[in-house]
């Protein structure tokens, strides 16, 4: 795509429960052995379980990921899982057990206290412990939130994708939104379905300001994270850039008509947009507060809606709109 998704990027290197420890029943056939190579998601049995699971989770989570043919929410979960797992760089292994067959593994995993009788079940081990698990057939973001959190939890470990997101987030405030478009487009290679990534890089196009890319980045993002806040603002921004850019050469007509006639809602309203446009923000808000200090109503409240707008797209911890929002609440409930 021509917002640079697509491109091979490389990501940087990779830096609570019961428990069933390594002197756990060890089902015939189990072997002790050095931990396994670098395969990342394996299929485990009776005979290995013990080596790429227990010895394994010595130095790195792994999590396991027990199914089963008949289950059906199995099948939905597992390329989950695996989605997240590839994703993780090498962070977190998955090891994937039929309990079908590995019966005996699972009436010991099931003694020692695991609730195997309801698949499909994910169960995080480290340090040769149970760490966390889950139930039930997730959707992807929740995995997700489950293995940050395992990683959390296990020295405190980040996804690859956080570093990249971090780091993206540092060159546009660098001002260097090119190379934050870049690390944005890695993530959505390994998650693409990232809101956070979405967003940013939507943003990091209007700040090169090309507008076209942004449009065709926002009509890519995934059906199920459209409403998502960080796509809502960053569709807020694109929309207020493309009102402002209208009006943005009129600023100076503007300013001698509200000069003229400081009733001039309309013309405060445009100012407000092109400030915006500018980069102004606090004083493309001032223009919009003083309309509702003068009449909260015009117009149905449209100044209001246009500084919620504003504050969308912004974001909610941006300074201008901590700003703006503490005058409006003043003036709301003086």
């Amino acid at each position: 795509m021509d917002y640079i998704i697509g491109q091979n990027r490389s990501a940087p290197p990779a830096g609570s429960g019961a428990g069933l420890h390594g002197e756990a029943p060890v089902a015939p056939g189990m072997v002790h052995g050095p931990q396994a190579g670098g395969d990342i998601i394996m299929d485990g049995t009776e005979a290995n379980f013990m080596q790429i699971v227990l010895e394994a989770s010595r130095n790195v989570p792994v999590l396991v990921d027990f199914w089963a043919d008949w289950c059906g929410p199995c099948k939905q979960l597992t390329p989950v899982i695996e989605r997240v797992v590839t994703a993780a760089k090498g962070r977190v292994r998955l090891v994937k057990v039929d309990i079908e067959a590995n019966r005996s593994l699972t009436a010991q995993l099931t003694r020692a206290g695991l609730p195997l009788q309801s698949i499909p079940m994910v169960a995080a081990f480290w340090k040769g412990q149970i760490l966390d698990l889950f139930q039930g057939a997730l959707p992807e973001s929740q995995v997700k939130q489950f293995v940050e959190t395992v990683l959390k939890a296990a020295g405190g470990g980040t996804l690859p994708s956080a570093d990249l997101l971090v780091e993206a987030a540092a060159a546009m405030e660098a001002g260097q939104p090119a190379h934050a478009a870049e690390l944005y487009s890695a993530v959505l290679e390994d998650e693409a379905e990232n809101p956070a990534a979405w967003g940013g890089l939507i943003r990091a196009m209007l700040a090169l300001d090309d507008e076209e890319a942004a449009s065709a980045a926002l009509d890519d993002v995934p059906a199920s994270i459209t409403t998502h806040p960080e796509v809502e603002g960053a569709r807020a921004e694109l929309e207020l850039k493309r009102e402002g850019r209208k009006v943005a050469g009129e600023a100076d007509e503007l300013r001698r008509r509200i000069e003229a006639n400081p009733d001039d809602f309309e013309a405060r309203m445009d100012l407000a947009s092109a400030l915006n446009v500018a980069g102004h923000r606090e004083e493309a808000a001032a223009e919009l507060l003083a309309i509702i200090k003068a009449d909260r109503e015009w117009k149905d409240g449209a100044a209001k809606q246009l500084l919620f707008k504003f504050f969308e797209a912004w974001g909610h911890t941006d300074p201008a709109t901590l700003s703006a929002r503490r005058r409006l609440s003043s003036m709301l409930f003086s």
